[in-house]
């Protein structure tokens, strides 16, 4: 299997933007592509739905982007803007790691394109009771990207990101701060050289998109697919 895991700090730091990016650049060069969230949460939650604003649910930006449908990018979707582990049990359900990894291993292989996996929420965070986003990504055995904010509190909250992901044997390609600024500030370039040096991880940028546009998209992930040499 041929991809990258896209994992972050947090929840709402901009990982889907990034699988967005990632996919559309890849696209642009005439790379086959595919989409996989095991889970998605928040989609009927009023705050949830008015922040996403333009943008559509993951599940959805992600399968336009790889041609795909909604239900096969993510085939565990619920209502509240819950972990996902709490989403499934609000419905009387519970999240099988089998099934995760099945869905994600119908990826025809290494031939037919590149496969980008957005993990739910943080590294650490619970798909069940005893199964974390960081064991499916050690079971995949993806190279992975960490996202995370530019700003107040980034170091911290990335080189624990990063220590986590190390010490579960997964190989971190890079750091990529989003959204950053076309002129960024004091403490946003120190945070970067700083989560560079003391991480020991190269520290990528990925600009403020608008909106949903994949020509958008593809232009602010062309730079990440380049340097990341994901473009065989």
């Amino acid at each position: 299997m041929r991809g990258l895991f896209v994992t972050a700090t947090d929840t709402g730091v901009g990982k889907t933007v990034l699988s967005a990016a990632l996919l559309a650049a890849l696209a642009r060069k005439g790379e086959a592509v595919r989409a996989y969230k095991p889970v998605v949460t928040g989609l009927e939650d009023p705050a949830e739905i008015a922040a996403r604003g333009v943008w559509p649910p993951d599940h959805e930006l992600l399968a336009t982007l790889a041609g795909m449908e909604p239900e096969d990018v993510s085939p565990f979707r619920y209502g509240p803007a819950v972990s996902p582990h709490l989403a499934a049990g609000l419905a009387g359900e519970s999240i099988d790691p089998a099934a995760l990894l099945s869905r994600a291993r119908e990826w025809p292989g290494e031939s037919a394109g590149t496969l980008i996996v957005e993990g739910v929420g943080g590294l650490l965070a619970p798909l069940s009771a005893d199964y974390t986003v960081c064991e499916l990504a050690v079971a995949l055995g993806l190279p992975v990207l960490i996202a995370a904010r530019p700003g107040l509190g980034t170091i911290n909250h990335t080189l624990l990101t990063l220590r986590a992901a190390r010490e579960a044997g997964l190989d971190v390609l890079a750091v990529v701060l989003t959204p950053w600024a076309e002129k960024p500030t004091v403490m946003e370039l120190s945070n970067r050289s700083t989560i560079a040096s003391l991480g020991d991880v190269q520290v990528l940028g990925l600009g403020h998109v608008p909106g949903p546009d994949a020509e958008q998209l593809g232009r602010a992930g062309a730079h990440l697919v380049e340097t990341l040499g994901l473009i065989r």
